[in-house]
Formats: C-alpha cells, sequence, structure tokens
C-alpha cells in the first residue's frame, strides 16, 4: 500500500499564497509522476500541476504563471507553490503519485485524501 500525506492547505486572502506538500511512503518501487488536482464545489475534478521523474511539467492554463510544481525525488515529496491566489481557486486539492508497486512492478496511481484551499475575496 502507499500511503500519500498533504499539507498546506488553509483559508488565504485573495492575492495571498499558499505552499502544498505531499509526501508519499510505502510499497513503491519509482515514481513515474506527481501532481495535484483540485475539486471546486459543483466541479469536476481536474488536473491543476504534474511533474514526470524527470523534471517535465505540466499546468492547467488557469494557473499558469501563479503557481509552481517542484518535487524532491529523495524525499517522495511534490510540492505547489500558489501565488496571487484567486477565488475561483477554492477547492478541494488532491495529491496523485503515479508508480511502479515495489511489490508487483505494475504502473498503479494513488490519491491524497484532499485538503482545502479556501480563497476569500
Amino acid at each position: 500500500q502507499v500511503q500519500l500525506v498533504e499539507s498546506g492547505g488553509g483559508l488565504v486572502q485573495a492575492g495571498g499564497s499558499l505552499r502544498l506538500s505531499c509526501v508519499a511512503s510505502g510499497s513503491i518501487f519509482s515514481i513515474n509522476a506527481m501532481g495535484w488536482y483540485r475539486q471546486g464545489p459543483g466541479n469536476q475534478r481536474e488536473l491543476v500541476a504534474r511533474i514526470t521523474s524527470g523534471g517535465s511539467t505540466n499546468y492547467a492554463d488557469s494557473v499558469k504563471g501563479r503557481f509552481t510544481i517542484s518535487r524532491e525525488n529523495a524525499k517522495n515529496t511534490v510540492y505547489l507553490q500558489m501565488n496571487s491566489l484567486k477565488p475561483e481557486d477554492t477547492a478541494v486539492y488532491y495529491c496523485n503519485v503515479n508508480f511502479f508497486d515495489s511489490i508487483d512492478y505494475r504502473l498503479r496511481d494513488s490519491w491524497g485524501q484532499g485538503t482545502q484551499v479556501a480563497v476569500s475575496s
């Protein structure tokens, strides 16, 4: 099993910043990619940002230039630095890890339980 522990959510005023962290542990042979998704009220879950083991990144258009994803491979940790936050960024943010399982070497996905981000106007 793989466990993801997220932290860093909270309430912030528009224009403010937050930094999310996610640490993965468990039966991980290697990590292919790590990412952040979000789900706002009444919306479907959507990709916010993703980073591969090689450092390639992609972002949702709505966050480009404001959010930065990074990772520490040795610590199986991914970060999301969120600047210039807007009320429409309000959502539950979920960490995702795409990894090769150390037991059967299959490629799998694991999700965190989510951390709430609320941006007030």
